[in-house]
């Protein structure tokens, strides 16, 4: 029982650490985003991401770590894990962090409503009114007058629609795929795809050394936390895990206060609480679903 105990324990850690690194992932973008072009930042997450795959992870899994039944679907997925990173950056650069991060959390809901739709997945009543309540929370958040960025709003709103279609695929492959391989090809097509269009963005300034570090940095934070998440669901249940995720919020309203003086207001607070709310009821109810499906635990860039 205290190794039990001293396993779940660590894989608490671990879910802290993984929320932690992609709070920290999205406030270095928000600052770099002053000075690079967001396709520039998408690069560095997803190069240095995919370097350190190869590093600690080719040695020993060699083949097997592109080794899939399903490269098209994987490539498909992977390009939308690409796209939700991109606009999710830009929503940054114009939004605070706590407020661009709730909108993210709202995918969870989409993906009750594209599950019935793609996968003929029933719904319960009680996932109905999670949905409802969620998005009249991403309407507190984004209600008019408020102070927001029209123009963040609509990338966030890209970001989770991207992220939503991303976790059904990552529902239809995860029962036949391995987990790591999944993660290579997120890591593997984001920096092919970004290095290809790369004349399309880059056009200078060059980094110094502080800022190549930074974004040397982005793709270290996700490579740390994805590595960080799936270590903590080899430790406990996702079902006992999955509200732990919901700490990047606090993470991104901690980091927006330290780094950018940024507090939501009461209703924005009420509003991310909402989300979160509603967003966790459905995830507490995956518990009752098939094992395969819990497989389909991650967090976002």
């Amino acid at each position: 029982m205290p190794e039990a105990r001293r396993k779940v324990g660590f894989a608490v850690l671990l879910m802290l650490g993984a929320t932690l690194c992609f709070a920290a992932l999205d406030a270095t973008s928000k600052h770099l985003s002053k000075t690079y072009p967001i396709p520039m930042m998408v690069w560095g997450r997803y190069t240095f991401h995919c370097l350190m795959m190869v590093i600690f992870l080719a040695p020993s899994m060699r083949l097997q770590l592109i080794a899939t039944s399903r490269p098209v679907a994987q490539i498909m997925r992977a390009l939308m894990l690409t796209g939700t990173t991109g606009f999710s950056m830009a929503g940054f650069s114009m939004m605070p962090l706590a407020e661009s991060t709730a909108f993210l959390f709202v995918t969870p809901l989409v993906v009750v409503i594209l599950s019935h739709w793609l996968l003929k997945e029933s719904i319960t009543g009680s996932h109905w009114v999670a949905v409802f309540a969620g998005f009249c929370g991403a309407l507190l958040i984004a209600r008019p007058g408020g102070a927001l960025n029209l123009h963040g709003i609509v990338w966030m709103s890209l970001a989770a629609a991207c992220y939503a279609v991303y976790q059904i695929q990552t529902r239809q492959l995860s029962p036949t795929e391995n987990t790591i391989t999944m993660l290579f090809y997120t890591a593997l097509v984001g920096t092919v795809s970004m290095t290809l269009a790369a004349p399309l963005y880059w056009g200078g300034p060059m980094p110094d050394w502080i800022d190549a570090a930074l974004i040397a940095s982005l793709g270290i934070y996700g490579g740390t936390g994805h590595l960080m998440l799936t270590r903590a669901f080899r430790y406990a249940a996702a079902s006992f895990l999955s509200p732990f995720l919901y700490a990047q919020l606090i993470w991104a309203m901690v980091l927006g206060w330290l780094f950018y003086d940024h507090l939501p207001d009461l209703i924005s607070v009420a509003g991310i609480a909402v989300i979160a709310a509603s967003s966790l009821s459905i995830a507490l109810s995956e518990r009752f679903k098939p094992a395969a499906v819990a497989k389909d635990r991650d967090t976002t860039c």
